[in-house]
């Protein structure tokens, strides 16, 4: 586990004096004030809405505040634009990816201050450089591969090193280890350890609460855009700071597990193979069960799935019903009964630009049609119903997709799928960047999609989320399944012990 000691100066490098930050009549932050030394980390929580991010463009330059005051080094600082900020050693690392697609990892990384040789820029040496980079996040990507043939958590990572290859003293994390698994995210922490240890001041956002608690070494906490606390981490458990972010207990995160009548097998596999991605996967789930798959990053879960609803290249023989063979596209699956929601839900999953009912009756458009147009009048009845049966929070039903917090947008993609009423339902990462209160609400309505009968399929990397929703988990590794965990073995050590391959290195000694 990493160390939280403390290695504080008397005076903070970073102060926040009674931000406030409205957007016309509507205040998204309330008198908000905070402190950051060198050699802390300060981990900042709270729900979707809290204010966080806001806080943190603040910080970083990208948002101007309607009033109070930034202290750089006990100074007034006021910063033009990010740009500015960034000379003043301030890096703020995003949590959407906001990398160039259709240009190299080496090229992303360097994008803006490129490395020359005369007049000609050296790709040999920014590649080297690349890779060192991304060696010490402990991953290893060829630096001349696109970045948009990457996996998001894969983009992740090369957005960090982006980040800090530029000279900083101060680095806000916001939401970094949101698409990473716990192997990937140890790593991560040893470079915020190494930070920590240099001087740096982190400013550390996340959902994860375990992390808060691994990593930081005090932790505010903000609620509907308001200052709630501000404590040391030593004194506060989990479930401490998520009682601080949404004013209740929140003892019962998961479900209670119950014992369900499964049905008849709903989907199985045989020698399926994804090509690059997945070798040989053999597999079923029933109707009424809900089947975890675990994994670190490249072990091939995502592009299993997104290969058996045709998205991908794809071998092997598929069973479920009115499927015999494979499936050929994405509509094919949809018209058998099976839906795939994707994690990226704002590049794959939600039309971000076009408004809540667009987005919620576009996958069952035939339902919505009144001859040759779509019935406004039923689409916005079908919204309501979502609205209220999702928990969709929205002042206003007009809203585009992407004005929605993280958790809303993912129970809006939830109420899109459920429009089409399917037999198997198969969610990639759905809790990924959501607070912990609309992840409660999501966990319920996955146990609730299983309760009804349904195939549930959960990918995901956060292990404890498996394990407290699924009735077992498969767990792959470099494209094929190497186990299953089901019972009293399904606890982390067991999928650790898989994931990584420790147990066919016990083996062999």
């Amino acid at each position: 586990m990493p160390s939280t000691t403390k290695n504080t100066d008397k005076d903070p490098i970073l102060s926040a004096r009674g931000l406030t930050m409205r957007f016309g009549a509507i205040e998204v932050l309330s008198d908000v004030s905070l402190d950051l030394f060198r050699g802390e980390v300060h981990a900042v929580i709270g729900e979707n809405g809290a204010g966080k991010s806001t806080l943190m463009k603040i910080l970083a330059g990208h948002l101007q505040p309607s009033s109070g005051q930034i202290l750089l080094d006990g100074m007034p600082f006021v910063a033009a634009g990010p740009t500015q900020t960034e000379a003043a050693g301030i890096v703020l690392i995003h949590q959407e990816i906001l990398l160039a697609p259709h240009l190299t990892v080496a090229q992303n990384i360097f994008l803006g201050r490129e490395i020359r040789r005369g007049i000609a820029v050296n790709d040999r040496e920014m590649n080297r450089r690349s890779v060192k980079a991304l060696q010490v996040l402990g991953i290893e990507i060829d630096p001349t591969r696109e970045v948009e043939r990457l996996s998001i958590a894969q983009r992740q990572l090369v957005q960090i090193a982006r980040a800090l290859s530029v000279p900083h003293r101060i680095v806000i994390f916001d939401e970094p280890s949101a698409s990473l698994t716990p192997v990937e995210t140890e790593a991560l922490f040893r470079v915020i350890n190494d930070l920590r240890d240099k001087g740096i001041a982190v400013l550390y956002i996340s959902h994860r609460l375990g992390e808060v608690k691994s990593i930081a070494n005090r932790v505010t906490v903000l609620r509907d855009g308001k200052f709630v606390a501000t404590r040391d981490v030593a004194e506060v458990e989990p479930l401490d700071m998520a009682k601080l972010m949404v004013g209740r207990d929140m003892a019962n995160l998961y479900p209670p597990r119950k014992a369900r009548i499964l049905g008849e097998v709903a989907l199985e596999t045989k020698n399926f193979s994804v090509m690059g991605f997945a070798e040989n996967i053999d597999f079923s789930v029933r109707y009424g069960e809900i089947l975890g798959f675990a994994g670190l990053i490249g072990a091939g879960r995502t592009e299993l799935f997104e290969g058996l609803i045709g998205l991908r290249r794809n071998t092997g023989n598929v069973q479920a019903r009115q499927i015999s063979g494979r499936i050929p596209t994405p509509r094919a699956g949809m018209d058998a009964g099976i839906v795939y929601l994707s994690e990226d839900r704002k590049g794959k999953g939600l039309l971000l630009a076009q408004n809540l009912a667009s987005n919620l009756t576009l996958a069952a458009l035939a339902k919505f049609r009144k001859g040759l147009f779509v019935d406004r009048k039923r689409e916005m009845a079908a919204l309501e119903t979502a609205v209220q049966d999702f928990d969709i929070r929205t002042g206003d039903l007009h809203l585009q997709a992407g004005q929605l917090s993280g958790g809303n947008q993912q129970k809006l993609l939830l109420a899109k799928m459920m429009q089409l009423e399917p037999g198997i339902v198969i969610v990639d990462e759905p809790t990924r960047g959501v607070d912990i209160g609309a992840k409660e609400q999501i966990y319920k309505f996955i146990a609730d999609l299983a309760d009804q009968g349904k195939a549930v399929i959960v990918i995901s990397s956060e292990m404890q989320e498996l394990i407290g929703l699924c009735d077992r988990i498969l767990v792959m590794r470099l494209g094929r399944i190497v186990g299953e965990v089901k019972g009293e073995d399904m606890n982390e050590e067991h999928i650790v012990v898989l994931a990584t391959g420790a147990h066919s290195l016990g083996a062999a000694a």
